[in-house]
């Protein structure tokens, strides 16, 4: 697999007995993916935690049009104790990494100051952590057949319920997942 390949918008499924531990069945929206290394946020692992009880840690004061009962999800293993906001449409905020036409990638207070006030992003995603390649890492995984990667659609993210978006990223391939195997049979 050439290094050329660009997943960056794209969903990676993990494929049952391939990938494990933290990342064992896990849907990751690709946010950046370079030669340098690859950044994506886990999407169908809720916390106990929502929107509401992570701004009353951090200070901030919500209005009644706040999403506050919105899940906070497990992005993935780095940095678990830093949020990451997912939203659209981009806005300016301090902290964003564009990501398309559409989406923005945003780490900084103001968003959430934002959301809290009611005047966010009208689709926002919260996590906590993220997944991370280093260089050549997640080309590696692939050719391993670790990861299955379709195109992404935005609605999974932000409309699908967390359960479903393993399934219905899958079905974005044509594919049932349970018809993937978790291992090889035995006669």
């Amino acid at each position: 697999m050439s290094a050329s390949v660009d997943l960056s918008g794209h969903f990676l499924m993990a494929m049952p007995g391939m990938v494990e531990g933290d990342l064992a069945g896990t849907v990751i929206y690709v946010c950046e993916h370079s030669d340098r290394g690859a950044l994506g946020l886990v999407i169908n692992r809720p916390t106990d935690l929502s929107l509401g009880s992570l701004l009353e840690q951090v200070d901030l004061e919500q209005t009644s049009t706040c999403q506050s009962d919105l899940p906070v999800h497990f992005g993935g293993p780095v940095q678990s104790d830093r949020g990451f906001v997912l939203h659209k449409p981009a806005g300016d905020f301090s902290s964003s990494i564009r990501l398309g036409d559409t989406l923005a990638l945003t780490t900084s207070r103001d968003v959430l100051q934002a959301v809290a006030s009611g005047e966010g992003p009208e689709k926002i995603f919260v996590t906590l952590g993220y997944a991370g390649w280093g260089a050549g890492q997640l080309e590696q995984e692939l050719a391993q057949n670790a990861w299955l990667s379709v195109p992404a659609k935005e609605s999974i993210i932000f409309e699908e319920p967390a359960e479903s978006r393993y399934p219905a990223a899958m079905r974005l391939l044509g594919v049932d997942p349970a018809m993937l195997a978790g291992s090889a049979g035995h006669a």
